[in-house]
């Protein structure tokens, strides 16, 4: 088991909490900070590489810098997970499905191109977002 200190545990305790709501390191360390365990930004993201290598948090780059979601999954494989972003109102959700191992071996074999499932990142409009433009298309 690897050595876990009280901040690993700390950022990881954050993470959890957050559920599929991805954030920055800055807010990570803010909600440190509330929580009464002020942890630099320098350790935070020693600790986020951390536990993206160990398979429990997904690090996405985005135009606003990276952001960084709890997968909860202690593998290094990923090969069936991915993330899927609204375009409205920007949520990323994680997802583990298998039927995208098909995709991934289609694309190896006949591309020539190997996915990094941990950097997946599928754009979209969640449920929510559609449903209210569907309400409001309605009116």
């Amino acid at each position: 088991m690897p050595y876990s200190t009280k901040q690993h545990q700390a950022v990881l305790r954050c993470l959890e909490a957050r559920g599929e709501t991805a954030c920055t390191a800055a807010e990570l360390a803010e909600d440190l900070r509330r929580e009464g365990c002020p942890v630099g930004l320098a350790t935070i993201y020693r600790q986020l590489e951390k536990l993206e290598a160990a398979g429990a948090v997904h690090k996405v780059n985005t135009e606003e810098g990276a952001l960084y979601q709890y997968c909860g999954r202690q593998s290094q494989g990923h090969r069936d997970c991915f993330l899927l972003k609204c375009e409205r109102c920007g949520r990323i959700r994680h997802v583990d499905c298998t039927h995208l191992q098909n995709l991934y071996d289609h694309l190896e074999r006949e591309h020539h191109f190997r996915i990094d499932p941990r950097g997946t990142l599928f754009s979209g409009v969640c449920d929510v977002c559609a449903g209210e433009e569907d309400h409001h298309g309605a009116q």
